[in-house]
């Protein structure tokens, strides 16, 4: 299944208080919940004014579904094609 990074530009994103994360977190959650296991949230980056999420989905409908459903922006969405690392230089 493909994989999907997400940029969301979220205006002070990176003062953002645990309990408000916690909050975020969970109404994905709940959408990912209501949508059912073919897209699923690995995790999330967040810096000053954007949030980064990585997402395994079918397609990147589901995930501006997702998106839509929940109330969060979703500036951009593109499927990962390839992940290199460290070791890729071995």
């Amino acid at each position: 299944m493909p994989k999907y990074v997400v940029e969301r530009e979220i205006p002070g994103a990176g003062d953002l208080k645990p309990e408000d994360l916690q909050g975020i977190s969970q109404k994905s959650c709940g959408v990912l919940q209501e949508m059912g296991p073919q897209i699923q949230w690995v995790q999330s980056y967040v810096t000053d004014n954007k949030i980064y999420c990585i997402y395994i989905a079918p397609d990147e409908a589901a995930v501006r579904e997702h998106a839509e459903k929940g109330g969060f922006p979703a500036n951009s969405v593109s499927e990962i094609r390839t992940v290199i690392d460290p070791t890729t230089a071995e």
